[in-house]
């Protein structure tokens, strides 16, 4: 129940208004009458008693045990007994679907997500824009949203031009065919190098880009040879991660969509020339010119972009177009977006760049142009193989029956976890000893904390102690009470987290609620209490853990059973 909306309405203010106090002594919500002051005109203290005064007058209400003045507060204390009642019977009546909502029944999101670029490896930088697009798809999915995943994959531009030139200069037919990805980087990164030395590769790329624009026979099947041998390694990265797309259309998919962009740009007078270039202006905005068709005649990226937001507005007929990709981008969809509202799309509105920060380690960088890369499988991989490790030298290795499967679902959610822990704009530093902490703020101190309760539900059920009638209304200790207003507060955080497209108010919500079931589980003896309220405490068990194994699902991490 959303107690905080309730309180408004019984106050008739605003709901933003309702606090939750630092304290829990000090109340479970508190209304501070400051901002009242000017309104009412008079001091907030007085303020406070007048509004206990008319609560009172109206007659009590079960769902308060006291309503007390604190100078210019007035802070409201829930009936334990009721809030455990309501809150644990939702949990009871809804199962997985708790926290969810239907407020976007009939309302489509599009969520751009990942979108590595042909030929060139999966490496560390791009789990960033996995793991935040799927984890925002999965909170809109959550509202009831009709989501799209979209995997825009980069399989147009100059690059394959540069990248046809390298094939035919240095490319092995036969180590190509054997191992694609590596050798397709081999050549591209050798490409740059050489180039450096003579400039003139550089226009040598440009024309057989040209020529792939131009569909020429040769090109245009080198490339498609790039592009299938480039899905093949995306997808068992996708495979590992537990992530699928709905739409793989890249770049190309656009290149017959954009000449009626262009005609409408020319007909809306919306092009200018600019020393050769095709460009649309932004001189009121204080934005830079949005390149549409370069000096050489060849479409640039933004003209895609275009064309695809174009293209996915009379498609999917959207409701918000959520582009997730890094911050750095942010003036390119300034311009892609400020494009669209000149050409009288009034829906450019709902096109939303989602930006996030970069992948950083403590001695090295990450560059493909100079071959510096670190691949994604060899992440996934080491931290499955280090999780196992430590597992092993778990005391409680013998109880798990998988012990590959289970190391595979805490080593690949602890990187997510890591990737998504904190605010997506800031950059990620990587370190194995943060990311697979057992006992700190991480992804595995989640799964074991789900995986303890469900040891304790597979004890009850093995001594036949059956909970399905508990008396919730039992559950009124300050460590039982602490974690039921946590399990409540997830809709809320579901909602918050689409609001923002962060991730991170999930992630947070996660370990929070951990924390509070096992100060909860250290604190009352489950399994040597007796009676009616050891089957409340089951329970209660039994919602946290459901509600922690849709929260991991929400950033895509599975839970384990055993640990």
């Amino acid at each position: 129940m959303n107690y905080k909306a309730y309180i408004a309405k019984k106050l008739n203010v605003s709901v933003d208004l309702i606090e939750t106090p630092p304290n829990p002594d000090m109340g479970d919500f508190a209304l501070p009458c400051f901002k009242l002051a000017k309104e009412f005109r008079k001091a907030p203290p007085m303020i406070a008693q007048e509004l206990a005064d008319k609560l009172q007058n109206e007659g009590s209400d079960p769902l308060f045990s006291e309503v007390q003045v604190a100078g210019g507060y007035l802070n409201f204390f829930l009936d334990k007994s009721r809030v455990a009642e309501e809150v644990l019977g939702e949990v009871k009546a809804k199962g997985e679907s708790f926290g969810t909502s239907d407020e976007g029944a009939g309302k489509k999101v599009l969520v751009e997500f990942s979108s590595p670029n042909i030929a060139k490896p999966f490496h560390i930088g791009h789990l960033v824009s996995t793991a935040v697009g799927s984890s925002i798809e999965r909170i809109y999915k959550a509202l009831g949203y009709d989501t799209v995943k979209i995997n825009h994959i980069g399989d147009w531009g100059t690059q394959f031009g540069k990248l046809i030139s390298a094939y035919k200069r240095w490319g092995k037919p036969e180590d190509i065919k054997k191992d694609p990805i590596n050798e397709l980087l081999k050549i591209y990164v050798k490409f740059h190098e050489e180039a450096e030395k003579d400039p003139s590769l550089e226009e040598e790329g440009r024309e057989y880009f040209r020529l792939l624009e131009e569909g020429d026979d040769e090109i245009t099947s080198l490339w498609q040879f790039f592009v299938q041998e480039s899905l093949k390694e995306f997808n068992r990265m996708y495979n590992m991660l537990g992530i699928s797309f709905d739409s793989y259309a890249g770049e190309s998919f656009y290149t017959d969509k954009m000449p009626a962009i262009v005609k409408d740009l020319q007909d809306k007078n919306i092009l200018e020339e600019s020393d050769g270039a095709q460009v649309v202006r932004f001189e009121d905005e204080n934005i830079p010119p949005c390149i549409i068709i370069k000096s050489n005649g060849t479409t640039i990226y933004a003209t895609r972009d275009i064309a695809a937001a174009v293209y996915r507005k009379e498609h999917y007929d959207f409701h918000k177009n959520i582009y997730v990709v890094g911050t750095p981008q942010a003036l390119h969809f300034k311009q892609v977006f400020g494009t669209l509202e000149k050409m009288g799309h009034s829906w450019a509105s709902d096109c939303v760049h989602v930006g996030f920060g970069y992948v950083r380690f403590p001695d090295k960088s990450m560059s493909t142009r100079h071959g510096d890369v670190i691949f994604l499988e060899d992440v996934l991989n080491e931290a499955v193989a280090k999780t196992k490790d430590i597992i092993k030298d778990s005391p409680t290795c013998k109880i798990i029956d998988d012990i590959d499967e289970v190391s595979r679902k805490i080593g690949v959610g602890a990187v997510l976890f890591a990737f998504l822990k904190n605010g997506r704009e800031r950059d990620i530093i990587f370190t194995w000893k943060d990311m697979l902490d057992f006992e700190g703020e991480s992804g595995p101190y989640a799964q074991y904390s789900y995986a303890r309760g469900r040891s304790i539900l597979r004890k009850a059920d093995a001594s036949d102690i059956s909970y399905e009638n508990a008396d919730f209304g039992l559950l009124t200790s300050k460590d039982e009470y602490a974690l039921i207003k946590v399990i409540n507060r997830y809709g809320d955080v579901i909602r918050e987290a689409a609001e923002k497209y962060e991730p991170c108010v999930v992630t947070r919500y996660i370990i929070e609620l951990a924390q509070h079931f096992n100060k909860f589980y250290n604190n009352c003896n489950i399994m040597k209490t007796e009676g009616e309220l050891q089957k409340a405490r089951l329970a209660l068990v039994d919602a946290a853990c459901s509600c922690l194994k849709t929260a991991l699902n929400l950033i895509g991490v599975d839970v384990v059973e055993q640990m």
